[in-house]
């Protein structure tokens, strides 16, 4: 007689793959639309991130054949890079701020447009997510903070008497650093900020109306008790999206205030990487970079999981 198994109890591994393997097949025409993206992203993600170990342990330069020097890139990055030691200083400081700051601010600032009416919440979504989708941002940026009379804050400030000279907010390291943050923060409404905006849209409306049975009186307690544990895998995905942007920070330095900025101001380890591999075609060394900050990211993205994982569940 066959032995009946506990419907409560917890999947052998065996089963899980069954069933894994089970729910392709049923959903094999949204496997099939994914299969596209998916080839990209082991091409131009996986792979790339695979090869950087290995090259990491090597001096190559594009033309000769790489030669293995061991850990020697590791040692040179860690003991011997001063400016190395500068951008992960930079990066820290740049995934404080464009990190949780901007996770934070995506979440209110989504909050307050599902608040508003439909033609208003079309409109402010996209006035927040547009700046993520243009690079003509950065010329806005370098006009807005000119170094000269004909910079716009440069202009104001002098008319106001606040400055009596221009301001040389793109090279001198007082500024540097703090623009490049304002200017992050400002186009950080990507893709983390359009899952929260549908997080909000997903809510059943219904257990609003159950929470006021319930005795929940204000909007703080829905928020709290209703709205935020409702978006879990939405929180979760822009909680990941934030923190590959707030460590990856590097184009909009780049952009606004050159590569490298004045005294390595606002060189972040991406700047370091391209650096490296772009400028000087060190693609060892360059690989050791990318793969530290790999696992920097990778660390801090299971920290954001288990914190946000125990709340969300």
């Amino acid at each position: 007689m066959a032995k009946k198994k506990n419907p409560g109890a917890p999947m052998n591994k065996q089963d899980k793959w069954t069933y894994t393997w089970h729910m392709v097949k049923v959903n094999k025409a949204c496997y099939g639309l994914l299969a596209p993206f998916m080839f990209l992203f082991i091409i131009f993600t996986i792979i790339p991130v695979v090869m950087s170990l290995p090259i990491g342990f090597t001096n190559f330069n594009m033309v000769q054949a790489p030669e293995f020097v061991g850990l020697s890139n590791f040692y040179t990055l860690f003991l011997n890079d001063d400016v190395f030691l500068i951008a992960v200083r930079n990066t820290l400081i740049f995934a404080i701020f464009t990190g949780p700051f901007s996770y934070i601010l995506s979440f209110f600032i989504a909050w307050l447009i599902n608040e508003m009416n439909p033609f208003f919440k079309t409109f402010f979504t996209f006035v927040f997510y547009a700046p993520s989708m243009t690079t003509s941002v950065y010329v806005t940026w370098q006009l807005i903070l000119s170094g000269d009379s004909y910079g716009y804050i440069n202009a104001v400030m002098m008319d106001l008497g606040i400055f009596n000279e221009p301001q040389q907010f793109l090279t001198d390291t007082k500024y540097i650093l703090a623009v490049v943050i304002i200017v992050q923060l400002w186009i950080s409404m990507g893709a983390g900020f359009l899952a929260i905006r549908a997080g909000f849209q997903g809510i059943d409306k219904s257990m609003y109306e159950a929470g006021a049975i319930e005795g929940i009186k204000n909007r703080w307690q829905e928020l709290f008790m209703i709205t935020i544990p409702s978006m879990g895998p939405q929180l979760l995905f822009a909680a990941v999206m934030q923190i590959s942007t707030s460590f990856t920070v590097g184009i909009v330095g780049q952009s606004l205030v050159g590569l490298p900025s004045t005294d390595y101001a606002a060189h972040t380890i991406m700047n370091h990487a391209t650096d490296y591999g772009n400028t000087r075609y060190e693609m060892g060394y360059a690989s050791a970079i990318c793969f530290v900050l790999f696992l920097v990211m990778l660390l801090a993205n299971e920290g954001v999981n288990k914190l946000l994982g125990k709340y969300l569940d």
